[in-house]
């Protein structure tokens, strides 16, 4: 089995459309089984497009909050005094505790003469595992003003690797959070390669380049490949010399195209609803270009 994970510098570069992309193209390929992941637990879209019905939802408990006890609290005020967060907010006859701001810390609860703060585990999200019409999907939704999604993109990760183990499948599809922050270095941690699709844009060459450092950093093997490719083509030149400063194979050129947006509204990848479109073409090129590099091109060995 090959994990491979699908990033981006920085949101809206397609990402996700090319994640469904390759989805349905495994699915359609008879040599060819995979399961699929959503790591972008902030902002899930994955699941939009893959039309997927649940059959297992569980509670995924991040951060910690403090709580305080009305009945014990004396109301001195040495909790308030000590959160450097703002945290502690006047009540009614007792100190409470704002949930938004509150980091966890628990410097209130060391710091109480009365003894009543404790701290609580929270359910900041949830992950789901279903069946969509391209194959198995795991996927999660952390809750706004939630935190820990570095956490949570590692155990959607480990569910999905244990299920395409349990399933013999060919490939892990992982589509990955954009930027370079926590959740990323999760969702590149075990990756066997990554695919960074970059957009022609000056900050899109920009934030593909960090992108491209993480990778390096983890030791993960990197390919590129550009999305709405004509539009500025300055910057794919730009694309193209540090792929080629870098070594990095640059595995194909996707074309804007409205039937991409077309797809989209219409829940559905482009290379399933606009087979014969520009970008469906490109796609498919892409896809099997990046089949070659990792190594699952051909027929199924048995």
């Amino acid at each position: 089995m090959k994990q491979l994970v699908i990033l981006s510098g920085k949101g809206g570069t397609g990402k996700t459309s090319v994640s469904a992309s390759f989805a349905h193209l495994t699915h359609l390929n008879p040599y060819r089984t995979g399961v699929f992941a959503d790591a972008d637990v902030d902002a899930s879209n994955l699941e939009l497009v893959l039309a997927p019905q649940q059959t297992e939802q569980e509670p995924f408990e991040g951060g910690r909050l403090a709580v305080i006890d009305p009945d014990r609290c004396v109301d001195c005020g040495v909790c308030e005094e000590v959160c450097r967060f703002d945290a502690i907010v006047k009540g009614a006859g007792a100190r409470k505790v704002d949930s938004i701001s509150c980091e966890g810390c628990a410097a209130c609860v060391h710091v109480c003469p009365e003894q009543a703060i404790h701290m609580e585990d929270q359910v900041a999200g949830y992950w789901a595992r279903s069946i969509s019409r391209y194959g198995h999907l795991l996927h999660a939704h952390l809750y706004p003003a939630q935190e820990n999604s570095g956490k949570l993109v590692t155990l959607i990760k480990q569910r999905a690797r244990l299920l395409a183990l349990d399933s013999e499948a060919d490939l892990l599809l992982v589509d990955g959070p954009p930027g370079i922050g926590c959740p990323v270095i999760s969702a590149v941690s075990g990756a066997d390669y990554a695919l960074v699709v970059a957009e022609p844009t000056t900050s899109g060459v920009h934030d593909m380049e960090r992108v491209l450092k993480t990778t390096a950093h983890f030791k993960v093997p990197s390919a590129v490949c550009i999305n709405k490719a004509d539009i500025y083509p300055e910057g794919c030149a730009d694309i193209e010399e540090t792929c080629h400063a870098q070594s990095l194979p640059l595995l194909g050129k996707i074309p804007y195209d409205v039937e991409v947006t077309r797809a989209m509204v219409q829940g559905e990848p482009v290379t399933a609803s606009a087979p014969d479109s520009e970008a469906a073409e490109a796609l498919r090129s892409v896809y099997e270009r990046v089949m070659q590099w990792i190594g699952l091109e051909g027929e199924r060995d048995e």
